[in-house]
């Protein structure tokens, strides 16, 4: 592999370069930078996260530059905020020797007016997210149609996130004869159609094989039941005392919930999601990047500017719907050399995508089972004697020691230690010793054909239950916005509803069984726009058949009412009582937490918190 002074860079950047210690450069570099700076072409390369691509581009990109022009020549644009921040700090760095130099960030959430005179004032490099620039296009801010460098960061998450249209309107403004790099971790189709649209005879690099995921990073998954997952994510937790990580949830309502559960219980975590402020975002990734925040719960548009290179472990709370989505994430571990594992939680119904994955990154996953209690006190323990074991002694302390040892003179060596480690044992014993096992057996996930709903077919099985509900396309639902709607009023994690489908004035779909009391008893005298939701329990649960439309005619023999295709609701809500009993007591007030039934009984003794199994959980001392 060539040295960095071996690719042929000038003098101020090689000085940057020796200043920020880089010694040899990635594999992506040492492929694309000769390419870049030999010959005037256009570029496809592909490669994880965390290889080192903004210096593959943007070392070319600033020796070919002209700092003393104030034209801009070179603009990069990239999905998110953060990553736009991240790219313009590096570039900056990687071109603090180039006199004259200035690189400006375009991107939402900031004045666009304070971008603009940045702009103005000559900046041969912009770094943009697409909405942004296309916005300062149309307003006539800036002008790029003299550009020779055109950068498409991450474009395969600029396109997931909808920017094909902005991308397409943004290039238009730039001339046809500038070179175009495109970089990106995976190619789907959407990308090569970028590729063979707005570029002309690309050469092609790639680290590693299309879509795979790095040989640092490990997999592994943990099958539980649905109502177990965020209890499985605190043991995942505790049984990594010095975990450094990032939990992906599917939304930004999920991951601030996930995230302020895990405060509750004591955990140093945050939430970085879109619906924060930017300077609430700001504030966030500077605590995570200081190690104040072990646990940063995140979705798949805000992670995409985390470029923290000790993240230990990356945790798939919820599976992505995208399958290639899966190898962001696990990107966002395993970087600058180092290893990492990849954790994925899942239920039964969602064992089929394990394997599709697998397919998609072309490494074996690895089944493991959540630890139990004990194990978990055993690992605890050990990391406290570790962490006293290497601990430098603060002579300060000398002039107590007479006192001290007074205390303790009645007191062996044994007695001692026990005394002390006790301290720490005691409070997660205590808390795991009634713990239960969270495990599933893989013997007990049924085989179900693939269907649109995440891998699920839409007939019954043995560990479901069917429902009907009295809404359908008329009111506005398809199988997607029903699921979403279920969700949203019942409080469930996405992957509880499943085998959705939707009818013209009535649907079906699916819960575990046992959501089924809760769910029943919520859909009582429960109105949406003006009219009331029923639902019932679906007898068939067979579901081979094929359905239509229609209702049929008359009542069953055994008392229900037939719907198309062989469906039949239970006559029967409940076991007993009318509509007004079953709600009493209820307040409409369901949470699907699985934890303990008030609040104020969890907090007592006020250092600590409530497990699964009801009992105390210490708090976890802050990094």
């Amino acid at each position: 592999m060539n040295t960095f002074q071996d690719l042929g860079l000038n003098e101020d950047l090689l000085r940057a370069i020796t200043d920020l210690g880089f010694e040899k450069p990635s594999e992506v570099q040492d492929k694309a930078i000769p390419i870049l700076l030999e010959s005037e072409t256009d570029l496809v390369a592909l490669a994880q996260t965390g290889t080192g691509k903004t210096a593959a581009f943007g070392f070319p990109m600033l020796h070919k530059i002209d700092v003393n022009s104030r034209t801009t020549q070179g603009l990069i644009l990239s999905p998110t905020r953060e990553l736009c921040l991240q790219i313009t700090n590096e570039m900056k760095l990687y071109g603090k020797y180039c006199k004259g130099l200035n690189v400006v960030a375009v991107y939402g959430g900031s004045s666009i007016t304070d971008q603009a005179r940045d702009i103005k004032k000559g900046a041969q490099i912009i770094v943009a997210t697409p909405g942004r620039m296309k916005d300062m296009i149309n307003r006539r801010l800036v002008d790029i149609s003299k550009i020779e460098y055109a950068v498409l960061d991450e474009a395969d998450e600029m396109l997931n996130m909808g920017f094909k249209e902005d991308i397409t309107d943004i290039l238009s403004f730039t001339p046809k004869e500038k070179n175009t790099w495109l970089f990106s971790a995976t190619m789907p189709r959407e990308v090569a159609a970028i590729a063979k649209n707005f570029m002309r005879s690309p050469q092609e690099i790639t680290v590693g094989n299309k879509n795979e995921s790095t040989s640092q990073v490990s997999h592994e998954y943990y099958l539980v039941n649905s109502r177990d997952r965020y209890d499985a994510l605190k043991r995942l937790a505790d049984a990594n005392p010095d975990i450094f990580s990032v939990v992906f949830c599917r939304t930004k309502n999920d991951t601030q919930k996930v995230a302020e559960r895990l405060i509750e219980d004591g955990y140093s975590a945050g939430a970085l999601h879109g619906d924060l402020s930017q300077n609430q975002r700001d504030l966030v990734m500077k605590s995570f990047r200081n190690n104040q925040i072990q646990m940063l719960v995140a979705t798949d548009v805000a992670a995409r500017g985390i470029d923290v290179d000790d993240i230990t472990h990356v945790i798939n709370y919820q599976l992505p719907d995208e399958i290639e989505t899966y190898t962001h994430r696990s990107g966002r571990t395993g970087r600058a050399g180092k290893t990492g594992v990849s954790m994925v939680i899942v239920s039964k119904s969602e064992v089929r995508k394990i394997k599709s994955i697998e397919r998609i990154i072309n490494k074996a996953f690895e089944k493991k089972d959540i630890p139990n209690g004990m194990a978990i006190c055993e690992v605890q323990l050990m990391s406290l004697a570790n962490k006293i074991h290497h601990t430098e002694v603060n002579h300060e302390i000398d002039k107590y020691l007479t006192s001290i040892n007074e205390l303790f003179e009645d007191t062996s060596k044994d007695e001692l230690i026990k005394k002390f480690f006790s301290v720490e044992f005691s409070r997660f014993f205590n808390y795991y010793q009634k713990s239960k096992n969270l495990n599933v057996s893989e013997g007990d996930v049924r085989d179900r054909d693939s269907g649109r709903d995440g891998g699920r077919d839409f007939g019954g099985s043995a560990d479901s239950t069917r429902y009907f509900i009295n809404v359908g396309s008329k009111d506005g639902f398809d199988w997607m916005q029903l699921k979403d709607f279920l969700k949203e009023v019942l409080e469930l994690g996405r992957d509880d509803v499943f085998k959705v489908e939707v009818k013209d004035s009535f649907s079906f779909f699916n819960t575990e069984n046992e959501l089924k009391d809760k769910i029943l008893a919520f859909f009582t005298d429960y109105k949406h726009n003006g009219r009331f939701v029923n639902v019932e329990v679906s007898e068939n649960r067979g579901g081979g058949g094929r359905r239509n439309d229609r209702r049929g005619g008359g009542r069953s023999s055994g008392g229900g009412e037939r719907r198309g295709g062989g469906e039949r609701r239970s006559s029967s809500r409940s076991d007993s009582g009318s509509r007004g009993d079953r709600r009493s007591g209820s307040g409409g007030d369901f949470k699907s937490n699985g934890s303990s039934p008030n609040r104020s009984a969890r907090r007592s003794g006020g250092d600590t918190k409530t497990s699964d199994s009801g009992a105390s959980r210490p708090r976890r001392s802050r990094r």
